[in-house]
């Protein structure tokens, strides 16, 4: 009975020890991506790319857009690109606030640069204003290429022609921008978003131009060549969430290269608090589940004529799609490993945290001095970004003894047996446990104190936590089905201009 026992015990360490890998899993492909930043100084797409100008229709959706479709569109036209080959349509998705006004006087002030469309019917959706508008743009033979944006952003004077060089290659069907966090002021949220973006586009983005596949265009600066939209259908795919994804596949389906483009940069302005982050990124992570399964044949199944189906593709996506359950799984694996007295436990507890200490680290540091402005501005945000119980952590990991130990020993102090076997619980289970802290710090945000008090959880919580937090969220809302409207984001005119 005890040599039954001594397997079954045996087996069961390597499988919670497997459950604990499975955590490294996402840290390390994350790692391998940075990674390839640097190659992209070498493998890009520069060499194909020329001085080229076609005739660019820039089409913005817009409801209720008062406070900033004006300076949008002037500042549209006065970029550094040939005045008669720029047009701007407003695709006005029924609005009820003064944009029709707002837009009647831009016609008036440029005949023929500015047209805006009226809908008389909205409220379907973003990829529905889109299509309204790429139906009228696409039944005349003027535009060569179309500009997607949205209403709230701003284009830097250079941005747009730095986008149509890429063009010049008939194998290139879109080119994305870079999109910046552009508040003039600034709160601890849009400083997180602020680092976010930098490590989600201007690194990662550019590891997927070394790659051959990127995963989205950036749903406020995608430019098309006129033929990619034709070959996709002439509109964007409707019935998801993630209408920019599936335009992203289905052109890269149809054999056509995507190029993310680092230095064409454009300002948005985005969420200042939890509860308008959660509600704009739960509705991007819904359409990822909508997209990971509508794509279900094309992952790991590499292909000549695209590179979604590649490995490094795939271990990307489902890297960030399944994150949450590599931390349920972790935790699992290392409380499983504390119950059963195994003496691994101390060891695989280190060898995760380490490795995850040290590709942060490297990610951070080759993500930050990559746009050096938001690293001025946003150090704390970069520092702080998994969190500071999960920096002290890490620390525990790095300096074996050091929060046990050392740290009381300074104060006269020594914990109790009970009180180590407590703190080494609460360790264990910190991974998945932050993302219950980050529920938490959306509950405590409407209430009366959590002005002060919801900054402070996310800074210990941590803002990557709470966006798995929100991708758990998506699971859930997507399991029961729940209503999948497409909620607009709330913008007041903030961007720097």
């Amino acid at each position: 009975m005890d040599a039954v026992w001594d397997v079954l015990y045996d087996v069961l360490v390597v499988v919670l020890i497997v459950f604990v890998a499975t955590g490294a899993v996402p840290v390390l492909t994350a790692a391998f991506h940075f990674l390839m930043v640097p190659l992209h100084s070498v493998v890009n797409h520069y060499r194909r790319a020329d001085a080229y100008f076609p005739r660019v229709a820039v089409v913005i959706p817009a409801w209720n857009e008062a406070l900033v479709i004006g300076a949008t569109v002037e500042r549209m036209l006065q970029l550094s690109y040939p005045e008669e080959r720029l047009r701007v349509y407003v695709v006005d998705d029924a609005s009820t606030d003064h944009t029709p006004e707002v837009m009647a006087g831009l016609v008036g002030e440029h005949p023929g640069r500015v047209v805006h469309l009226r809908r008389e019917q909205g409220g379907q959706g973003k990829a529905h204003t889109l299509n309204h508008g790429l139906r009228i743009i696409l039944g005349d033979d003027w535009a060569e290429a179309v500009l997607i944006t949205d209403a709230d952003v701003i284009f830097t004077p250079e941005s747009l022609q730095k986008m149509t060089r890429h063009l010049a290659d008939d194998k290139v069907g879109a080119v994305s921008a870079y999109i910046a966090e552009g508040s003039r002021d600034r709160n601890y949220m849009t400083r997180f978003i602020a680092i976010e973006y930098v490590l989600s586009q201007l690194a990662a983005r550019r590891a997927q131009n070394v790659l051959g596949a990127q995963a989205c265009l950036a749903g406020g600066a995608q430019l098309h060549s006129r033929a990619n939209l034709e070959a996709i259908g002439g509109r964007i795919p409707t019935g998801t969430l993630a209408e920019d994804t599936v335009a992203t596949f289905e052109s890269q389906l149809h054999g056509r290269r995507m190029v993310f483009e680092p230095r064409a940069v454009v300002l948005a302005e985005e969420p200042r608090t939890i509860d308008a982050l959660w509600k704009q990124r739960l509705r991007w992570a819904r359409g990822n589940v909508q997209v990971s399964w509508i794509y279900r044949k094309v992952w790991f199944r590499p292909h000549r004529g695209h590179h979604l189906g590649n490995i490094a593709f795939g271990l990307s996506w489902f890297s960030i799609f399944l994150l949450p359950f590599a931390m349920v799984l972790s935790s699992l694996g290392l409380v499983g490993l504390l119950l059963l007295q195994s003496e691994l436990a101390e060891l695989v507890f280190r060898a995760l945290w380490v490795t995850a200490s040290v590709c942060f680290l490297f990610s951070m540091l080759v993500g930050i001095q990559l746009d050096p402005r938001i690293g001025r501005h946003a150090w704390r945000e970069a520092f702080l970004f998994p969190g500071l119980v999960s920096f002290v952590v890490m620390i525990a990991a790095l300096f074996p003894g050091l929060i046990e130990v050392w740290l009381p020993s300074l104060f006269g102090l020594k914990l109790l047996p009970w009180g180590e076997y407590a703190l080494t619980l609460f360790v264990y289970v910190w991974i998945s446990a932050a993302m219950l802290a980050a529920w938490a710090a959306r509950a405590v945000e409407a209430t009366r104190v959590g002005r002060w008090l919801s900054p402070l959880l996310i800074y210990l919580v941590g803002y990557g936590p709470m966006l798995c937090a929100i991708t758990v969220d998506s699971y859930i809302k997507e399991w029961r089905r729940a209503d999948a409207s497409w909620i607009k984001t709330e913008k007041v005119g903030r961007v720097l201009g």
